[in-house]
């Protein structure tokens, strides 16, 4: 990935927040049959190895984790908030008409080893995990226990639990840095507008 330097980003704390709000990643693999990328929604847990810890599933019929058995180097790519920039939206602009479009975003490259989890307790506890943290918010959360023992039996035998160990984490944290001042703001005051909260937030809290 090209990262420019004023749009590199290292921090790890700020890497696993992107990955925590937008847990969806891409999973890249190489395996026999070249190239492949699934989509996953990931847990991580931060303070498990140098860089932190992925947990996910995937589905029996996938062939993914028998293609890349364990120890199998991947990468996984989580993309945070993101939206198009208009020159009119820098105030720079009106005076020498010298900016031009952009896309403002938020991505992080986790490269990591893969580890095959094939086994129900673990399947069951991401599972649960993953339901506790995106049903949260609904007036009455759905649970594992909602729905009769042997349905979920037989839906857990139907995955099998993948982790990650991240040896790396590459961010890039693109938020009009390389603007001045009243540019980035500007941007963000029309991204506001757009409902781009999130974005238009970060542009705000950048230096």
């Amino acid at each position: 990935m090209y990262i420019p330097e004023h749009f590199a980003e290292t921090r790890p704390d700020v890497m696993h927040r992107v990955i925590r709000e937008h847990p969806l990643g891409v999973l890249v693999t190489h395996g026999p049959d070249g190239l492949d990328a699934n989509h996953l929604p990931f847990e991580i847990d931060p303070d498990q190895g140098p860089h932190g810890l992925l947990s996910a599933h995937v589905a029996r019929a996938n062939p993914v984790w028998q293609r890349c058995p364990t120890g199998t180097p991947v990468m996984v790519v989580f993309r945070g908030a993101q939206a198009y920039i208009s020159p009119n939206w820098y105030p720079s602009k009106h005076e020498a008409h010298r900016q031009v479009p952009t896309w403002n975003y938020e991505v992080v490259h986790a490269h990591g080893l893969l580890t095959i989890r094939d086994d129900e307790r673990f399947v069951r506890g991401i599972v649960a995990r993953l339901t506790r943290r995106h049903e949260a918010a609904e007036p009455q959360p759905w649970k594992m226990t909602d729905s009769p023992p042997d349905f979920i039996d037989s839906m857990l035998r139907n995955i099998v639990g993948i982790e990650i160990s991240i040896t790396s984490l590459v961010g890039k944290i693109k938020l009009s840095q390389n603007k001045e001042a009243r540019d980035r703001l500007g941007a963000a005051e029309a991204l506001d507008v757009r409902g781009s909260r999130e974005l238009a937030a970060s542009m705000r809290a950048a230096e």
